[in-house]
């Protein structure tokens, strides 16, 4: 089988395991992927995960995040950043996104690259630091939760304990 020749790559306890750190790369591979369009955001996440050995499943799970609901705002949060970062901010025009409706995957795909061709250099310049911030954000938002998480466990054991 084709995918034979690289089962060793999935073999990295990491990828499965759920422990602080994995969990937390994952998260940030999936914000990283989410943000691609269409259906390379799983692939994206999957070989992000695959390449700094964190979890696989966070990673793939975490791309949700962005859907046909979410994707249209956060392209315009990443066009005024890009727009913020470049001194483009006050002026940038960002242009609608047209009706996709009853368009095939090919069509939706062209046109979707056509709008995102119209946003330009904002949306170059933003799209990756947006990636970026929320990938640092997801990667320490876990880590405090998981932390959180730790210390309310140690307290409740620690109060068990000093009942008896």
């Amino acid at each position: 089988m084709f995918l034979r020749r690289y089962a060793h790559w999935f073999a990295h306890p990491n990828l499965w395991h759920l422990n602080r750190h994995s969990v937390a790369g994952g998260v940030a591979a999936g914000m990283i992927g989410g943000l691609i369009p269409g259906p390379l955001q799983v692939i994206t996440a999957s070989l992000l995960s695959l390449g700094f050995r964190v979890n696989l499943p966070v990673a793939v799970f975490a791309t949700f995040y962005t859907n046909p609901l979410t994707i249209g705002p956060l392209y315009w949060v990443a066009v005024k950043l890009g727009g913020f970062i470049t001194g483009l901010g006050g002026g940038t025009h960002v242009p609608l996104m047209p009706d996709w409706s009853g368009l095939s995957l090919l069509e939706w795909s062209q046109a979707m690259w056509q709008w995102m061709l119209s946003l330009g250099t904002p949306l170059l310049i933003g799209l990756p630091t947006l990636a970026a911030l929320l990938a640092i954000t997801g990667f320490f938002a876990v880590h405090g939760i998981w932390r959180i998480h730790i210390w309310l466990a140690l307290r409740k054991r620690a109060g068990r304990r000093h009942r008896r």
